[in-house]
């Protein structure tokens, strides 16, 4: 039985749910959302979402909860929007940003130059005497994972000195190193 799944995702005030041959429609103030669901029900029921399944096969108990989970981040996503913050630590790791051009500067002998989504927002924060961070906002949490995945991805980070590209509050695994 599954408990994500059979709650119900309420829709708040501005934003419109439309189900239309398992197509899930989701538009609000900030863009508009489209997913298609496939091996179960869903049906917008006074200003709640409904997921049900018609049997208790396999596929539909593993991807009940999920394609829950999926309904509530759309609409949270359109209403209020996503947000992940990266920050770089090391000496000389700069990142800014020209529209929706990102110029990292990581410790190679070249700086990076990243073309990011339109739909993902991109805002560089350089104080001095602080790790630079990057700001990605969107609507789409997908999207937002999948870019600050990107670039995390171009410079992880280590775990004697700590440096890299990190997320903010992420708690990262330290080593000792050599010991004289």
């Amino acid at each position: 039985m599954s408990r994500i799944g059979n709650n119900p995702v309420a829709i708040p005030e501005g934003v419109t749910v439309n189900v239309k041959d398992n197509v899930v429609t989701v538009k609000g103030k900030l863009g508009e959302l489209t997913q298609n669901f496939d091996s179960v029900e869903i049906k917008v029921e006074e200003g709640n979402v409904l997921v049900t399944r018609s049997s208790d096969s396999k596929d539909q108990k593993a991807k009940h909860g999920l394609y829950r989970s999926l309904i509530n981040n759309m609409i949270e996503g359109v209403s209020k929007g996503w947000t992940k913050n990266l920050e770089l630590v090391g000496v000389g790791y700069r990142a800014s940003n020209q529209g929706q051009k990102l110029d990292l500067a990581l410790g190679f002998s070249h700086n990076i130059v990243l073309d990011i989504a339109p739909e993902v927002q991109i805002e560089t924060v350089s104080d001095k005497g602080k790790n630079p961070i990057i700001k990605l906002t969107s609507f789409d949490k997908q999207l937002v994972g999948q870019v600050a995945a990107k670039i995390r991805g171009f410079r992880r980070p280590e775990p004697y000195k700590g440096k890299g590209v990190k997320f903010v509050g992420e708690v990262l695994r330290r080593k000792a190193g050599k010991s004289a």
